[in-house]
């Protein structure tokens, strides 16, 4: 069962995501604007706003799929193939990744900027096709299962959240 608590436009929300009897939380941005989930897997889901000049907000979705979703590393792998290099170069050899600790969790994190082409819906044949954009990812691995954390937007804005994004991650709590 996936449900969300908490959440207000005018205030810091709190993402609870309840796994078994346990549930993640993640304390959000106030800036960062609470969307419908657009799909059960989809446990929560903002639209962070622009940067000046970018064409579009930036997008964070986390996701949950009942502790299933592959494991790290794969994850890791296809969010690197839904970027491209403007030079040709493989986005593998330009993401970075590290990792970290967060209230006993290992959570691992992908940077990595370019083109991106990633599927419009799973098994599509149609791609986005948006140069100049980043993605940062994150999978939190809890007791009950792997969390996924997808920001993606224009380079700009996705700087612009980098700061709040790191912190979101390291406000994780699994109770």
């Amino acid at each position: 069962m996936y449900r969300l608590v908490g959440l207000g436009l005018a205030c810091a929300a709190v993402v609870a995501v309840s796994a078994q009897t346990a549930t993640l939380h993640f304390t959000a941005p106030k800036d960062w604007i609470v969307k419908p989930s657009s799909s059960a897997m989809r446990v929560a889901q903002y639209a962070l706003p622009r940067a000046a000049g970018d064409a579009e907000d930036g997008e964070l979705i986390v996701y949950f799929f009942g502790g299933q979703g592959g494991s790290v590393q794969a994850n890791l792998d296809r969010w690197v193939g839904q970027m491209e290099q403007p030079d040709g170069r493989s986005s593998k050899a330009v993401a970075t990744t590290e990792t970290l600790t967060v209230g006993g969790m290992k959570v691992t994190v992908l940077d990595v900027s370019g083109k991106y082409v990633a599927e419009m819906t799973p098994g599509s044949q149609t791609r986005y096709s948006k140069p100049g954009f980043r993605l940062k990812a994150a999978v939190v691995e809890t007791a009950g299962g792997p969390y996924f954390v997808k920001l993606t937007g224009p380079a700009k804005t996705v700087e612009r959240w980098t700061a709040p994004f790191a912190t979101f991650l390291k406000s994780a709590v699994y109770r």
